[in-house]
């Protein structure tokens, strides 16, 4: 990813914006962990879609008047003693040569630097990312500025950006899709690592290590998600996250997994025998939700309505389960199968976008049909992602084995 994709989103996000406005963005900051220790930074993902920086403390100004543009990135101070504490600080060459932005100051200088320009100049609008995921969660420094801003300047109208952020980032660039590739590609390797390496009497942390491992030699940064190891009863529970239970001779078990590549995700899940044989009943059960996720990937194309994808597995699920006679009308089928199938995926695994949207080239999904027998104590969930063309979709991790044959074949060679 070089500057000139950053100078380009940022010309998109800012058409969006009224004339007479600022645009103000957070890079955010490691929430405090213990005595002196913090939980490791993760970028705002908003802040880094626009400028391509991965540093805490950091904020992006963008001056909207009569139409010209002024952006400014507001870094912290480079100081030799604390390098030598915590390592490199981003100088302001670099911060030019990633983000396209010419205009550097210290962000010790912000607050000063806004009230200036808000006295001097007028501006009309304020456009902060004011996204809230819960009633009760935390204000950022958007939400503290926006408060900030109601008080000393209440002519300002402060707007949201969120919603135009998001919009923008449903559609992936050439760029992105080649990082998400990578991201793929990095998960495939450690999932093989795993089918390589599973036997009955392994915790399923221990089956899990391989993987982690895989994604440190191959140059991931860190997961997509926290993974999801869950072998017999407990592929029930969706978002199982304990992984400590001993893998049993016969169990099937459930990955739900993803590397992250330079801020990008890949999402997958397979599930196979933890002894490199499937039982009949098992066989049947996945051949079941393989049919339903292939149906439901056939059907992508622009045009479709997001929501669609759900109702042509539902379909699926709900004729292959009446035929085995796992349920006899069609509202039985919550029981065996609970969730939607699909979600957007990009610099965030769940990743921003409309559900309510109709598909586009450029969108990014995951198809994740699966069924949960509680009674045989039977999960399996089957996950892929997919790209849409301007023809239908394309299947960005085609290569990871998910069939019965292919993992069989695999697991014994």
């Amino acid at each position: 990813m070089n500057k000139d994709f950053y100078i380009r989103t940022r010309k998109k996000i800012l058409n969006s914006i009224e004339d007479n406005s600022l645009f103000v963005l957070f890079s955010g900051t490691a929430p405090h962990k213990s005595a002196d220790a913090d939980y490791d930074f993760i970028v705002n993902k908003n802040f880094f879609y626009t400028v391509g920086i991965e540093r805490e403390k950091f904020i992006l100004l963008i001056e909207k008047r009569n139409n010209k543009i002024k952006e400014t990135i507001f870094i912290d101070k480079v100081s030799p003693l604390e390098e030598k504490w915590t390592g490199y600080r981003m100088k302001e060459d670099e911060v030019k040569s990633i983000s396209g932005i010419e205009n550097i100051k210290p962000v010790d200088g912000f607050y000063d630097y806004l009230n200036t320009i808000m006295f001097n100049d007028c501006f009309s609008n304020i456009y902060l990312d004011l996204e809230r995921r819960g009633w009760d969660s935390d204000d950022t420094k958007a939400f503290k500025l926006s408060k900030d801003i109601r008080e000393k300047y209440p002519h300002v109208k402060i707007n949201n950006s969120y919603s135009i952020i998001a919009k923008s980032r449903m559609v992936k660039a050439e760029e992105e899709v080649e990082m998400i590739r990578r991201a793929i590609e990095i998960t495939n390797q450690g999932i093989k690592k795993m089918m390589e390496n599973s036997k009955s009497g392994m915790k399923e942390y221990q089956l899990e290590a391989y993987f982690d491992f895989e994604l440190k030699i191959l140059g991931a940064k860190r997961h997509a998600f926290n993974t999801i190891a869950a072998s017999g009863k407990n592929a029930i529970v969706l978002h199982y996250g304990e992984n400590n239970c001993q893998m049993e001779n016969g169990d099937l078990i459930l990955f739900d997994l993803g590397s992250e590549y330079k801020n990008y995700c890949a999402d997958i899940s397979r599930t196979f025998p933890v002894n490199g044989r499937f039982t009949e009943r098992q066989k049947e059960i996945y051949n079941i939700v393989l049919k339903s996720q292939l149906e439901t990937i056939k059907a992508i194309k622009p045009g479709l309505p997001f929501k669609e994808l759900n109702n042509v597995t539902k379909k699926v699920l709900i004729e292959e389960c009446k035929r085995i006679g796992l349920i006899s009308s069609d509202e039985e089928i919550i029981k065996y199968y609970y969730h939607g199938v699909s979600h957007y995926l990009g610099l965030d695994t769940h990743d921003v976008g409309d559900r309510e949207a109709i598909l586009e080239p450029g969108m990014i999904l995951t198809i994740e049909p699966g069924l949960y027998i509680e009674d045989e104590g039977l999960g399996i969930r089957i996950e892929d992602n997919v790209l849409v063309t301007e023809d239908g979709c394309e299947n960005l991790s085609k290569d990871i084995i998910k069939t019965v044959e292919e993992i069989e074949g695999f697991m014994n060679k």
